[in-house]
């Protein structure tokens, strides 16, 4: 446990390295894109925002997640990183529709002003900047195994990537196709969007206690070898922040002694462990019932 926080620290001071940097290249992106008339620079610069007040609500997440369980949250205060992304995710919604809306109206208007060539070093040196924070950001998430920690390294390295096209479509944008900064933001909004899309989609599903069917069944295997385990009656996760917790029943002998039960239980504690990362597995023993016969899918499916 003290590991985890330890790790939640660490993930923290991640976090703020990136905030640090999002709010120095979201201000330079947007005034000197206003400067030189890139309205792909400005839209990259209002993407960064998003990534602010995404690290900003991950930053509480975290700080949030470090409070110890009590009578009101005895599995502690995991959630609440996801529920931080959550609202993050509408957040980058709206900017997303606004970025759409600003590029959609250039482009109708048929003004398309030539941005300075100078937007175009802006948007090289937010690339390397970006890169170099998402470097770092990911080897500390690995050596943690801060799942966090990694999204948000991800989300820098997209950024760094969208930096670089920014920087083209300006070079581009200077010989003769002007066209082209309106259609990169309009393209830069849809990012928006559908990065807003998958992080709402995640953790809608983790906040409604969803769990990926394929890591249940990667469990049921590992537990299925283990001498004594004569069969996984039912597995259940779920996902609190980072952690994962995991519910099984097993059937074991009926003869079986309560302390050999017992070996079992902590075995496949142990291997989840090990194995998966799974934080925490509350195993229940049953007796074997020798009758039973799984049912296939179309006996099921005929009821």
């Amino acid at each position: 446990m003290q590991q985890r926080y330890k790790n939640l620290k660490t993930a923290q001071k991640g976090v703020l390295i990136s905030l640090c940097a999002y709010i120095l290249l979201s201000l330079l992106k947007v005034i000197i894109g206003q400067l030189s008339h890139s309205q792909t620079l400005i839209a990259d610069g209002f993407n960064n925002v998003t990534d602010i007040f995404s690290s900003c609500a991950i930053m509480v997440g975290l700080r949030l997640a470090t409070r110890p369980p009590d009578e009101h949250h005895q599995y502690g205060h995991w959630k609440a990183e996801t529920i931080a992304t959550f609202l993050t995710s509408l957040i980058m919604l709206l900017v997303g529709l606004s970025v759409l809306y600003t590029s959609i109206k250039n482009i109708l208007s048929g003004d398309h002003e030539s941005p300075d060539i100078y937007a175009l070093f802006v948007g090289v040196f937010s690339g390397l900047i970006m890169y170099s924070v998402y470097l770092h950001n990911a080897h500390q998430a690995k050596k943690i195994n801060s799942q966090s920690l990694l999204a948000i390294a991800k989300d820098c390295r997209s950024d760094a990537w969208t930096s670089f096209g920014t920087s083209i479509t300006i070079f581009a944008a200077n010989f003769n196709m002007a066209w082209l900064d309106g259609v990169v933001a309009f393209l830069i909004g849809l990012l928006i969007l559908k990065t807003a899309y998958d992080i709402f989609s995640a953790s809608a599903f983790s906040l409604s206690d969803g769990f990926d069917d394929d890591l249940l069944e990667k469990y049921t295997i590992e537990v299925e070898k283990i001498p004594g385990v004569e069969l996984v009656h039912n597995i259940q996760g779920r996902s609190y922040g980072a952690n994962v917790f995991v519910d099984i029943i097993i059937w074991v002998d009926p003869q079986m002694t309560v302390r050999k039960s017992h070996h079992i239980t902590e075995k496949i504690e142990s291997l989840l462990q090990r194995e998966y990362g799974v934080f925490d597995t509350d195993v229940h023993v049953e007796p074997w019932d020798v009758d039973y016969e799984p049912q296939q899918p179309n006996e099921l499916n005929s009821h």
